[in-house]
């Protein structure tokens, strides 16, 4: 291991002494001839592979572009093409706005085939499905619920905002997925930022790979990974919403920045949720005073108050000579959080909570052309945030607020548990481009944890004091070969090294050791038609929390074994469109997977807490699709599906002499089938030029699945079938600039279920209210 870190070392020491090559950037902002911003515009830089497209303000950026005179073509639909020149300074951005006029014979007869990132993406030979934040932004989406609408993937929730979540994608959820921010590993980032409260306005696109990972994401992610892509803008500007609705919730966005001539830039992203989550909840309630007991007693949850913020600054420079782009930057935040039930709403608490903070500084480093062909990007951070369990009221309440003394073990565990889940990360990408066909990549992460902590209750308590450490390691390594819009093809291998301490003795356990490897290849039949294939023997390493527990609702399991799995992907797309007005989208993806050591998540035997543990072998095949149509740019309508049938292979379970009637069983507690619809209109320079109205409905459907397993015949214990259905309107002026939204959510007040029988929230109404601006610089 030691050596395979020094010849690491040796490389990226041998990279960073390198010649840099001399390099600027471009930006403008580009106008019909009536000034009004036209968003997708094609900017292609002449004999050359730099290309863009313009955002909705008519902003565009592009980086890397060399030192020296460049002829910038511009074009569009329906547009003349218009040919610009202009000379590009060492280690500055230079600026080129542009007015095109109208050309109603280029209309009839001009395709132009620009693409947005989010397209670009979806082409990769990968199976992945890139969102479009930008489209959510007036919207109180968080990026949990803006994942929720993706074929192949069920975000499932304890509660509401704030909530513990489980993201299921095709089959595989927890840890099996793993989650990014611009290619960097939140493995680190504590409970006060995760996906399910940070707004979608913190993102420009949201990259959704299934199954099958990137190397150069570096990690041992066995089901998926899901990317957060932040927007990058040039010149100064500044993004600000608030939005207030049902169960006294608030949530506030402002992101501002700006980067100067020079290159000198600011970077500011800070957002905040709270709501007091008092939904109604239908449950079976005792008074825990008289001992009345109500079946399908009507109750408001009392206590489940959760707020966060965030803040996270950068500073630092970009496309200059030895650097496009360096940050150091730090992200602090906190969060409280109330437990108002245990695994199951038949324990119910009203003091339990827990409290936490982040503070991580960071360090983000990226350079393309280091050397001819060679892109370098580094980036580290070190989470020193605290975490705090409080478990100190000896009693019981019940579900109408009611306590009851008893005791003195607290409700859940009496405790004031204070501790730290320091992490570190390390990462670092080298690209070559060997020609224009051939590439190689190298990556490694280094991912290190260490908990600390103690009781102030139970102060010899040695159990709190005993090591709590694991240190990961992913060395990956890349080749791809393709032909631009024709055929591309994939391999790599990793290797995982993960050393994991918990033992009061501080003796380690053996070091595990995993190779694994896979391909993607994708071959476009024409522009519009492609087909994918991909497959990867994946490997899964225990996490801190499966190990040590979260010290809330999991308890730990320092004897899971690490998991691995064939996964296999087969996947078309296809878009086409008639009478040039009617315009279709279609994609469909076939998963089949065998994993080994399945790691999966089990009630303890008091179904009060969850316990991770292993099964032998689980077997899933099933797929999704996604149909989307628009008419006229107006009318956008799509449907989504997955079908995902987990099969047990375990055939020796405790308990049963034999072959164990539940081999072949499907899995508990896992949705098999579900589904999304949704339709918008959008009408255009409504009351006045600039101003729009948007007007949406969204369904989601998830077909009746099973709590405990089929063979037992617990069926009375399944969980329901669910609609839910939201609509929303969002009314913008001055080409976006100024923008009202109201949402409804679950109009039809449904009982909706994700984890065993914790209920979602009931109706739903919010007002949120968003102002943009950008301007480049002049």
């Amino acid at each position: 291991m030691q050596i395979k870190k020094n010849l690491l070392i040796g490389i990226f020491i041998i990279l960073c002494s390198t010649a840099y090559a001399q390099t600027g950037s471009l930006g403008g902002t580009i106008v019909d001839e009536a000034g009004k911003p036209l968003p997708g515009i094609a900017v292609k830089i002449k004999n050359s592979k730099l290309f863009t497209l313009s955002e909705n303000n008519g902003n565009y950026i592009i980086g890397k572009v060399p030192v020296g005179k460049h002829t910038i073509l511009f074009s569009g639909i329906g547009l003349k093409t218009l040919e610009k020149t202009i000379s590009v300074q060492n280690g500055a951005q230079s600026t080129l706005d542009a007015k095109i006029l109208t050309d109603a014979q280029q209309m009839e007869t001009v395709q132009v085939y620009g693409r947005t990132k989010a397209e670009e993406t979806n082409r990769q030979a990968f199976n992945v499905t890139a969102i479009d934040a930008k489209k959510l932004y007036n919207s109180t989406l968080d990026i949990a619920s803006a994942l929720d609408r993706v074929s192949g993937v069920r975000v499932r929730e304890s509660g509401g905002v704030g909530s513990n979540f489980n993201l299921s994608l095709n089959g595989f959820s927890g840890n099996r997925i793993r989650y990014f921010i611009d290619g960097i590993p939140m493995d680190n980032f504590g409970s006060s930022f995760q996906i399910n409260n940070i707004p979608v306005n913190l993102a420009d696109r949201i990259e959704v790979y299934k199954g099958v990972v990137p190397m150069w994401l570096g990690s041992d992610a066995l089901g998926g990974a899901i990317n957060i892509v932040t927007a990058e803008r040039a010149g100064s500007y500044l993004d600000a919403s608030y939005a207030f609705g049902s169960f006294n919730t608030h949530r506030t966005v402002l992101n501002l920045g700006t980067t100067t001539k020079s290159g000198f830039t600011i970077q500011l992203n800070a957002f905040q949720n709270y709501s007091d989550n008092n939904y109604k909840v239908k449950v079976d309630a005792a008074d825990i005073n008289t001992g009345a007991y109500a079946v399908d007693a009507m109750v408001n949850r009392f206590h489940d108050t959760y707020h966060n913020e965030t803040l996270i600054a950068n500073v630092g420079v970009v496309n200059k000579s030895h650097a496009d782009k360096l940050l150091l930057g730090v992200t602090l935040g906190q969060n409280y959080k109330e437990i108002q039930t245990a695994a199951r709403m038949v324990a119910v608490y009203g003091g339990f909570h827990t409290r936490g903070n982040i503070i991580m500084p960071s360090l983000k480093y990226r350079k393309a052309n280091l050397i001819k062909g060679l892109d370098l990007t580094l980036n580290a951070n070190y989470n020193l945030g605290r975490e705090k369990r409080i478990d100190t009221l000896n009693g019981r309440f019940d579900w109408y607020g009611n306590f009851k003394p008893i005791g003195t073990n607290g409700e859940s565990s009496r405790s004031l548990y204070n501790y730290q889940n320091n992490n570190g990360l390390v990462t670092a990408t080298a690209n070559y481009a060997i020609s224009e066909r051939h590439s190689l990549a190298l990556s490694n992460v280094l991912n290190l944890f260490n908990r600390k902590g103690y009781d102030e209750l139970r102060p010899l308590n040695t159990a709190d004091e005993a090591p709590k450490r694991t240190n990961k390691n992913i060395l990956g390594l890349g080749y791809s070969y393709a032909i631009r819009d024709k055929f591309s093809a994939t391999a790599f291998g990793k290797y995982i090294y993960q050393n994991i301490v918990t033992t009061n003795t501080g003796i380690n356990q053996p070091p595990i050791e995993k190779i694994g490897y896979g391909t993607a290849l994708t071959y476009f039949f024409n522009r519009n038609f492609q087909v994918k294939a991909s497959y990867e023997l994946a490997n899964r390493m225990p996490e801190a929390n499966d190990i040590f527990g979260d010290l809330v609702n999991q308890e730990g399991n320092p004897n899971l074994k690490p998991e691995q799995s064939d996964n296999f992907n087969l996947g078309f797309s296809y878009d086409f469109a008639i009478n040039k007005i009617h315009r279709f989208g279609i994609n469909a993806n076939g998963i089949y997977r065998y994993a080994n050591d399945f790691i999966y998540t089990r009630l303890n035997s008091n179904q009060s807490k969850y316990v991770p543990d292993n099964r032998d072998g689980v077997r899933t095949y099933g797929g999704d699709a996604e149909i989307r149509y628009s008419y006229k740019n107006w009318l956008n309508a799509g449907i989504t599906t997955t079908y995902q049938y987990l099969q047990n292979m375990q055939k020796v379970e405790a308990g049963y002499t034999g072959v164990s009637p539940l081999y072949l069983d499907q899995m508990p507690n896992i949705p098999y089938l579900f589904g999304n619809a949704d339709v918008s209109v959008t009408l255009k320079d409504l009351g006045k030029k600039g101003n729009s109205l948007n007007i949406g409905y969204n369904l989601l459907y998830v077909h009746e699945f099973y709590l405990y397993w089929p063979s037992l015949g617990q069926q009375k214990y399944n969980i329901p079938q669910q609609w839910a259905h939201d609509v929303n309107a969002v009314y913008s002026m001055a080409n976006g600039r100024y923008n009202i939204g109201l949402e409804a959510k679950n109009i039809t007040d449904a009982f909706l279920y994700d984890n065993f029988s914790l209920q979602k929230p009931s109706r739903a109404f919010y007002l949120n209210i968003r102002y943009f601006f950008n301007k480049n610089r002049n």
